[in-house]
């Protein structure tokens, strides 16, 4: 099945364009999709847009063989398509426990069940289980802002810049993390960090100034002289 299909688009902010003839495809069997690029080109759009907070102004999206201009940003949510933004949006003063109820929203009938999986996955949050989500730590407030995508139970989960703001190690805790999730459910992986992201992507996809300029495997891209020439140089 085709998880994701984006045909065409363009997405702006009034008379500001920002993405242009923009096409991606994500398949049930792809365990990791990166989108990669430098700051500032539209990645994060390009999410918002698939989420349904931005409507293209051309071009079509597909989302589990449904045309997403028919659903609102939570009903895409319901259908399966679940985005960890950049900048986490925990509530601060609230428990780990109490931001891991919030993400189930929708499912709130498997809460205890769905919460034990995200605590075998992240041990820590179970740890700090009582403490307020605003105290954590930057890597473990972005564990939770993962854990809280999946109480929402996912088919595709997007994580957007995830390893944003993290010292190496964390973030390479989070990649691992980000592998391991992805034997159970599908990853679009926004990042800047590109030869990890490529590393772990069966699909890749850059993005420069608003368009799509690379598409292939994982591998492919990762050995392409202009990514290397751009991106991993040094």
């Amino acid at each position: 099945m085709t998880m994701l299909d984006v045909t065409d688009l363009d997405v702006g902010y009034g008379d500001l364009q920002v993405l242009w003839n923009v096409s991606m495809t994500i398949e049930d069997d792809d365990d990791v999709v990166a989108l990669v690029g430098p700051n500032g080109t539209g990645k994060t759009t390009l999410m918002k847009t698939l989420s349904g907070i931005l409507e293209p102004t051309n071009g079509s999206i597909e989302l589990f063989g449904e045309d997403a201009a028919e659903y609102s940003a939570n009903e895409r949510v319901e259908l399966g398509f679940v985005q960890v933004s950049e900048g986490r949006n925990l509530f601060g003063e609230m428990s780990v426990y109490e931001n891991l109820r919030m993400g189930s929203y929708m499912h709130r009938d498997q809460f205890e069940e769905t919460r034990e999986e995200v605590y075998e996955m992240f041990p820590v949050l179970e740890e700090r289980r009582d403490q307020k989500a605003g105290t954590l730590s930057g890597g473990e407030q972005q564990m939770l802002a993962i854990g809280r995508g999946l109480m929402a139970q996912p088919k595709l989960l997007a994580l957007d810049e995830p390893s944003g703001a993290l010292a190496p190690q964390l973030a390479e805790r989070v990649f691992e993390k980000i592998e391991e999730i992805s034997e159970d459910v599908t990853v679009l992986l926004v990042e800047q960090h590109v030869d990890r992201a490529l590393e772990l992507a069966d699909r890749a996809y850059l993005l420069e100034n608003g368009r799509i300029t690379q598409a292939g495997e994982g591998n492919e891209l990762l050995e392409s002289d202009h990514v290397r020439d751009a991106y991993l140089s040094g």
